[in-house]
């Protein structure tokens, strides 16, 4: 890839006009059409030779000798870093939004209202994944007990979201007993994650096996690790799958089966959000999700983690053709984001 025909300041403002006239028309750009679009006359001769540097340096390409060009991967990458970093959620966007989610009347609702809202914008898949149980801050956590030595452990995290697990104890506990753990518990690490306060009970059970560590080791038992897996944890919400596929040009029936397999398989969608978590911008996108299906190279994702006391909650984002309208989707899913972050959502 050549970076360097990106220095002048015309190669970059064509490349942008061509990437916005292809994203609204979805058809080959033409020399025309940016003389039309550009800011400043330029004569389309001056167009076609910018064009044709840009196609040279693999920002462009020619679909047919006749037509115009087409964005490759590398020029929506320059869209994304140079120009859509800069813009903000539009005043409209920002108050759908926020009063979209405001109408749903539950955690799983608002969670529900987010994937659709993140479908409607970008004309693809809307993905919100919930966080992993491990790192949920527990706002409040209660035991129940049920025959044969279960213990039923009803977790409330952050925003009101439910989680609960049945387990099998090694001994019996009457319910006095485990209110007073419920009790302790709530009282001594609201506001903690699960994981985080299995660790202090470890230490507590290590430093004070006189005093305090028979409630401590119930607490920890009764909190026990198999309710830490992720994997069978962690909630994910997905809107618009049809038109990811639909957006799409597939070769065969084959290969349509195989995105239609690949979007809706739920643990590659987490893992394909996981990724945004580790990644130093607040807005991920990444381009060709060859990872996914053949057919995933036409597709791009946008993702955003969001957070809550300084942990890692859970991941929503967009997954959608190449083309789409960058400006609004990144802003809509940072915006998003900062919602839940915020607690202004599904509290």
């Amino acid at each position: 890839m050549d970076t360097g025909v990106l220095q002048q300041k015309r190669h970059q403002q064509i490349l942008a006009d061509i990437e916005r006239t292809y994203i609204e028309t979805g058809e080959p750009v033409s020399s025309r059409s940016v003389v039309h679009r550009h800011a400043e006359p330029l004569s389309p001769a001056t167009v076609r030779n910018v064009m044709a540097d840009l196609e040279e340096g693999g920002y462009l390409y020619q679909p047919h000798t006749s037509a115009g060009r087409v964005p490759t991967p590398a020029a929506y990458r320059f869209f994304v870093d140079q120009v859509t970093s800069k813009a903000t959620a539009s005043a409209a966007d920002r108050h759908w939004i926020r009063r979209e989610l405001e109408t749903a009347r539950t955690p799983e609702a608002v969670m529900e209202r987010a994937s659709h809202l993140l479908a409607v914008v970008s004309r693809g898949m809307g993905i919100l994944v919930s966080p992993p149980l491990s790192q949920s801050v527990v706002e409040h956590v209660r035991f129940l007990n049920v025959p044969e030595n279960r213990v039923l452990v009803v977790l409330v995290t952050t925003g009101g979201l439910t989680r609960d697990k049945l387990i099998q104890s090694e001994r019996s506990f009457r319910q006095e007993e485990l209110d007073r753990i419920s009790a302790y518990l709530n009282h001594q690490y609201v506001g903690w994650t699960l994981e985080a306060m299995r660790a202090d009970l470890r230490a507590q059970v290590e430093r004070e096996r006189q005093e305090y560590g028979r409630l401590a080791q119930d607490a920890l038992a009764l909190c026990d690790s198999s309710i830490l897996a992720d994997t069978d944890q962690r909630r994910i919400y997905v809107e618009g799958a049809a038109q990811v596929a639909a957006g799409v040009h597939v070769a065969s029936q084959e290969q349509l089966r195989e995105l239609l397999e690949a979007i809706e398989e739920k643990d590659l969608l987490i893992a394909l959000l996981g990724s945004c978590i580790e990644a130093p911008e607040p807005v991920h996108v990444e381009f060709g999700l060859d990872q996914m299906t053949s057919a995933g190279k036409q597709l791009a994702l946008v993702s955003a983690s969001y957070t809550s006391r300084d942990q890692a909650q859970g991941t929503l984002g967009i997954l959608a053709p190449m083309r789409m309208h960058y400006e609004r989707v990144i802003t809509a899913v940072a915006f998003m984001a900062q919602l839940f972050s915020d607690h202004e959502v599904g509290s």
